[in-house]
């Protein structure tokens, strides 16, 4: 048997004759960059998670950058991120000259720590940064204490750019990701939940201020016309290829998610007498990006995954190294207390297939042969 640890193909060939009548319809238009799928797209996106405004781009990382410009970040200031997450939220931070900031997650949701974000910041202002904005990570799919963390961002000043790359379309007491904080970015990477098939991107705001500076920055800080720079800006913007998959996969996600909760559920089910399985607080709802569970040690891990090799089984870790045990961020200030959560997470965790297409008799395989 093989085992997909994503499987696209399961969900290609659900959507194959829609697939091939949206990519036709848009070969047949020719308006292959900033087509009207594309608006479309956005349009659909705003009224699927409630949000007033949503404007694509090119990839995640980009609705990340756009995300800081369009909220003026800028050198000297601090950005406080997780440093239990993949690279691409710390490393926009610099390109705007400004510092990222590092802050330990909770051992049970895998979020950013309230406690840690507040030490963080008071150690920001003792070496004379200007703590100006927060990017919690909805880590594999599961929103961030918004509350919390945002009221902790009011309370000095701050904004905050929900990173939803693994995320979107998870509930938080009763309000989807898109719809919280300033900013709300996410990515279509294929292997996210809604990807497409290559690069793409895209970002939510209420406020109308943003969404316009936004839709500016994206298109080279255009102006009242295109040959007009009213800003400096960059070329981030989704192709109309990728719009209409994009439509025709958005069409089956609400369904999708559901299915996901219960190929989650089976795991749990399995699993929790032989691990610790994922927490979810009630009011809360992981769109299940990734399968993370913990094991008890780094040995345990290791025994893990060569059961699950040898059954045939992939696995992944997510993630191995925290950012601030990287060579590129290893120099950027964190909270003064240590980031410990962060690494022992990356000494135990361990992922495993996950995706809305995995047939029960599969994973009764997959709990059979990991459980040792």
């Amino acid at each position: 048997m093989t085992i997909a640890f994503i499987d696209l193909a399961a969900q290609q060939a659900r959507l194959r004759p829609t697939l091939d009548q949206a990519i036709a319809q848009v070969l047949d238009q020719g308006q292959y960059i900033m087509g009207p799928q594309v608006r479309e797209l956005e349009e659909q996106l705003a009224a699927f998670c409630g949000a007033k405004h949503c404007l694509s781009c090119a990839n995640g990382t980009d609705a990340l950058q756009l995300a800081l410009m369009a909220l003026g970040i800028k050198a000297g200031d601090a950005v406080f991120v997780p440093s239990f997450t993949f690279a691409a939220t710390a490393e926009v931070v610099p390109f705007l000259n400004a510092t990222p900031v590092f802050v330990d997650c909770l051992p049970d949701t895998f979020n950013m720590d309230p406690e840690s974000l507040k030490r963080a910041i008071a150690h920001a202002k003792s070496i004379g940064l200007k703590p100006a904005c927060i990017i919690p990570v909805d880590l594999f799919g599961l929103p961030a204490d918004y509350d919390v963390l945002i009221a902790i961002a009011r309370e000095n000043g701050m904004k905050v750019i929900g990173d939803s790359a693994q995320g979107f379309g998870g509930v938080y007491k009763g309000r989807v990701t898109g719809t919280i904080g300033d900013i709300t970015t996410t990515s279509f990477f294929p292997a996210k939940p809604l990807g497409c098939y290559g690069d793409g991107g895209a970002l939510f705001t209420e406020d109308d201020e943003l969404a316009a500076l936004i839709d500016s920055f994206r298109v080279h800080g255009k102006g009242s016309h295109k040959y007009y720079n009213e800003r400096i800006g960059m070329n981030s913007r989704l192709d109309t290829l990728q719009a209409a998959i994009l439509m025709e996969k958005l069409a089956v996600y609400a369904d999708e998610i559901e299915k996901r909760q219960a190929v989650a559920s089976r795991y749990t089910a399995g699993l929790s007498n032989r691990f610790e399985t994922p927490y979810i607080p009630d009011g809360l709802k992981s769109i299940w990006a990734q399968y993370t569970l913990k094991t008890a040690s780094t040995a345990e891990r290791d025994a893990f995954q060569q059961r699950a090799k040898e059954a045939g089984v992939p696995t992944v870790v997510y993630y191995p190294v925290p950012l601030h045990r990287q060579n590129a961020y290893k120099d950027f200030p964190s909270d003064p207390a240590g980031l410990s959560v962060s690494d022992d997470l990356a000494s135990r965790v361990i992922s495993l297939p996950m995706h809305p297409y995995l047939e029960q008799a599969t994973q009764e395989t997959i709990i059979a042969a990991v459980a040792g």
